[in-house]
């Protein structure tokens, strides 16, 4: 009879990639627990590659999860990167009887720390160009990944992480957390169950399209590798007013706010309408006429707007509407509030932490609330908004294909070149 062997959570979780579980066989972590610390084998072994600002705090909400033993950062901002490092020993350092904890290493290239074998999951948030090359290797390595909101520079690159995500069995949690909030689940739950009759319009008040820069070369700064900060990006100067915290304004490096706070409030939207598979068909700039706003135009004739207009997202139907922001949410008429979403009613997926969810689903091996495909399409959605600004006339997309309709010019955007040796892969 042959000895049976032992397998440990590592190996199971990198065995187990491919399959996506039929039904849950663990609690989430609510009921679960976090006070007991998990023997190390049960551990989800971390690394965060970007820990400034956004990055820094999803390290340090990852760290407060029992479960969790951040082993790992990336920056290439020395400062930053050692600032983390720090962090992350201190707070181990408490658990400690001597006080102190060394067990942290710091990567200026996040491809050291990729080819770890002992790192179960990542979490990436560089400026967004880096977003996909970074979030395609890790796949390649065997990692989950966590990546900040918006999913990718280009619908291209959307795509083809998808295409890794699925090939290599990884869990994928986009970090658009409006998904894990009740006020939205609840507001799209009411919109999709017809409380307000059948929807109309959306409005999605969000910031306007990157450009390009034109600043002046400035010294770089001590202790940071501006070469592989730019990475794929075409080459240009320092200027302090793209590094470290205003590169979304520019378009090598971002989409602006079409693609910042539009990852958020465009993917609500796609949630309300039920098109995380799906998108628009037509988008529409505005004409200085008789159509004031940049307007999506969806198959089934509900339109949405971009810009002012609305508290968040303001969903209209034709017996009432519904508006939500964080923190917020309003409905007309205002009774639309009293009842829980009831049996019946459509109820949509439920997490009420986003980072637990993606940790839940590490071990579950389930898709997350905001998986990989549906980062894919609400981030298509901004996307196509940009292009419509930027080429100032219509646009027809078929979302099936993914591909503009008779229309050359706009393929072309579909990508951007990059500089060698970077490629999508």
């Amino acid at each position: 009879m042959a000895a049976r062997r032992s397998i440990s959570r590592r190996d199971f979780l990198r065995g187990a990639g491919a399959a996506v579980a039929a039904g849950p066989w663990i609690l989430p972590a609510a009921s679960r627990g976090q006070d007991a610390t998990p023997a190390a084998g049960d551990r989800i072994t971390m690394g965060c590659i970007g820990v400034g600002g956004m990055g820094r705090g999803n390290m340090g909400a990852f760290m407060g999860f029992k479960q969790v033993q951040m082993v790992a950062v990336c920056d290439v901002d020395a400062k930053s990167r050692e600032d983390a490092r720090q962090a992350v020993e201190k707070h181990y350092a408490q658990d400690k009887e001597s006080g102190v904890w060394k067990g942290c290493a710091a990567y200026n290239d996040f491809r050291e720390l990729l080819a770890r074998e002992d790192i179960d999951a990542v979490c990436i948030a560089t400026p967004d160009h880096w977003h996909a090359l970074i979030a395609i290797e890790a796949a390649k390595r065997g990692k989950d990944i966590y990546c900040e909101k918006p999913m990718t520079l280009t619908i291209a690159e959307a795509r083809a992480l998808v295409t890794a995500v699925r090939r290599y069995g990884r869990v994928f949690q986009t970090g658009s957390q409006q998904r894990s909030s009740h006020e939205f689940r609840f507001a799209c739950e009411m919109v999709r169950s017809g409380r307000i009759g059948r929807l109309q319009t959306i409005n999605a008040n969000v910031g306007g399209p990157s450009s390009d820069c034109y600043l002046p070369a400035e010294p770089v700064p001590e202790g940071l590798d501006w070469d592989l900060w730019l990475g794929p990006a075409p080459w240009r100067p320092f200027h302090k007013s793209i590094h470290p915290f205003s590169w979304r304004s520019f378009r090598d490096y971002s989409g602006g706010g079409m693609t910042d706070w539009g990852a958020h409030h465009f993917d609500i939207a796609q949630w309300g309408l039920g098109m995380d598979e799906s998108g628009p068909v037509e988008i529409l700039p505005p004409d200085g006429k008789d159509r004031p706003k940049l307007t999506y135009v969806y198959a089934n004739g509900v339109t949405l707007t971009h810009g002012g207009g609305s508290n968040g997202v303001l969903f209209t139907g034709t017996d009432g509407k519904v508006e939500v922001n964080r923190g917020y949410l309003k409905t007309w008429p205002e009774d639309l509030l009293k009842t829980p979403t009831q049996p019946g009613e459509v109820h949509l997926y439920l997490s009420r932490d986003h980072r637990g969810n993606f940790l839940d689903c590490v071990r579950s091996r389930q898709r997350p609330v905001c998986d990989v495909e549906i980062g894919c399409r609400s981030v298509t959605v901004c996307h196509l908004g940009n292009l419509a600004y930027w080429l100032k006339r219509p646009l027809r997309w078929d979302p099936a294909k993914e591909q503009f309709v008779g229309d050359a010019e706009a393929s072309r955007w579909l990508d951007r070149p990059r500089r060698a040796p970077w490629r999508l892969a």
